[in-house]
């Protein structure tokens, strides 16, 4: 019956952010790559949730500028006089169906819980959990499914310190009572805020209907105040990834040494090895082996491709039983075709290699168009700059590049065209020909260097 109303979200992202000694407010701190607010919205953004209102406080220019994009209404809690009043600067910006509150330094809680939590039948919805060490947290004080009160540690009697459920700080509510119940707290208490927490007894003498919805974990609602804290909920981000990646065929040989920064999507028997960091969006095709320590970003890797370690790749696309690396770097605009093979110091920028080409070492490729059978002897670079426009080179099928070659742009290699080591090349080579581009030698006889002085 409830879920047929209209949810806006109410986000309390005003948060300083001072016990991490930092000069971004908390919203903006990053968790698994991303700031903690952008976690929370991605969620939100899964449920039929309407407008979205996040209420902001000191270093309000950095949240409206990082999420400037995405349709947020920013409301200002121009003094920080608890999380009531945070609340109360939105009512004037809601409408007449339920709001869904979440805080903004704890982005990890889950839809499920959400779902259930938007789901119950109630006038005042407190998501809770079991926590193991429930010390500094609101205990849940209830009678069956009914929330009489929530009560802060301080504040406790040794029998009530003994409760495991806590408040997570996350509700949902009728948006008229809501505005009744806050219009009826005050700040006479010992921090001298307006809490949001009051509401739950205030909605108990109007013989309302509070109910408690527990989530499965206490990690998905941990907040963050400090560095370490953000450090924990970063281990159990990454803990929930690799679970989810597991399940889906992914060999991770150490769980504890694999970053993910973004969505990771794979086919089966994929092998990541320690230390790999994946950011933005990356595709991995089935029997996919990505060696140690490589970083992987924005790209997609076909099938029976093996990334060797110490490799980066960002935005390139590789297809098929392609190899990279050791110790090689493509740049964004990096296509493979299948059955390429770049390896150790090789970094590639904006080309494009056709089927079957090498380039086994020490090599730079920009801005060219490489074809298949190809190879490029250790050395070899395209000069593609001239300090102001970058120019292309072209490589067709089946050509030999030697040793140390400078390739000046622009220029073609044709068909079957093989260029001597230690050339530089400044005009285009036909195809089936040789390409010699070398100063002529000349021996100096008695010739005294440094070393004879």
């Amino acid at each position: 019956m409830l879920m047929t109303k209209s949810i806006e979200l109410c986000i309390l992202a005003a948060g300083k952010g001072s016990r991490m000694k930092s000069d971004r407010p908390k919203a903006v701190q990053l968790l698994a790559g991303r700031p903690m607010l952008g976690h929370l919205l991605d969620t939100a953004r899964t449920l039929s949730i309407g407008d979205i209102h996040v209420v902001v406080g000191s270093g309000s220019d950095q949240i409206r500028n990082e999420f400037s994009g995405d349709g947020l209404n920013f409301v200002e809690q121009t003094e920080q006089l608890g999380t009531g009043h945070a609340v109360q600067q939105v009512l004037p910006h809601l409408g007449n169906g339920r709001v869904l509150i979440l805080l903004g330094d704890a982005p990890l809680v889950s839809r499920v819980s959400l779902e259930r939590l938007l789901g119950t039948d109630c006038d005042l919805g407190v998501l809770t959990v079991d926590h193991p060490q429930p010390f500094n947290y609101g205990r849940i004080i209830r009678r069956g499914n009914q929330v009489e009160a929530i009560v802060e540690d301080r504040d406790t009697n040794e029998q009530q310190k003994l409760i495991k459920e806590i408040n997570t700080g996350v509700m949902v509510a009728d948006v008229t009572l809501l505005t009744s119940w806050l219009g009826k707290i005050s700040s006479e208490n010992e921090q001298g805020e307006y809490l949001l927490t009051d509401i739950v007894g205030i909605a108990n003498t109007a013989g309302k209907k509070v109910v408690a919805v527990k989530a499965d974990d206490h990690r998905e609602v941990q907040g963050v105040n400090n560095y370490s804290q953000l450090a924990e909920l970063e281990q159990y981000y990454q803990a929930c990834a690799v679970q989810q990646l597991q399940s889906s065929g992914v060999q991770i040989v150490d769980p504890e040494r694999f970053t993910l920064r973004g969505e990771l999507v794979t086919g089966h028997d994929v092998y990541i090895d320690v230390n790999c960091i994946f950011e933005g969006v990356v595709k991995l095709g089935s029997n996919v082996k990505i060696g140690a320590h490589s970083i992987i970003r924005n790209a997609e890797i076909g099938d029976g491709t093996e990334i060797k370690p110490f490799s980066h790749i960002d935005g390139a696309i590789l297809e098929n039983d392609c190899s990279v690396g050791p110790f090689a770097r493509l740049r964004p605009g990096t296509y493979f075709e299948s059955e390429v093979a770049v390896g150790n110091f090789v970094e590639i920028k904006k080309s494009r290699l056709g089927v079957g080409s090498k380039a086994s070492h020490l090599s730079y490729l920009g801005d060219a168009t490489i074809g298949s059978k190809v190879n490029v002897g250790a050395g070899a670079i395209t000069c593609n700059y001239d300090g102001v426009n970058k120019f292309q080179t072209k490589i067709e099928d089946d050509v030999f590049v030697g040793t140390n070659v400078s390739l000046v742009a622009p220029v073609t290699l044709g068909e079957r065209s093989t260029i001597a080591a230690g050339s530089t090349i400044t005009s285009n080579v036909p195809g089936n020909s040789l390409g010699v581009g070398r100063g002529k030698q000349r021996n100096i006889d008695g010739w005294k260097g440094p070393r004879d002085k």
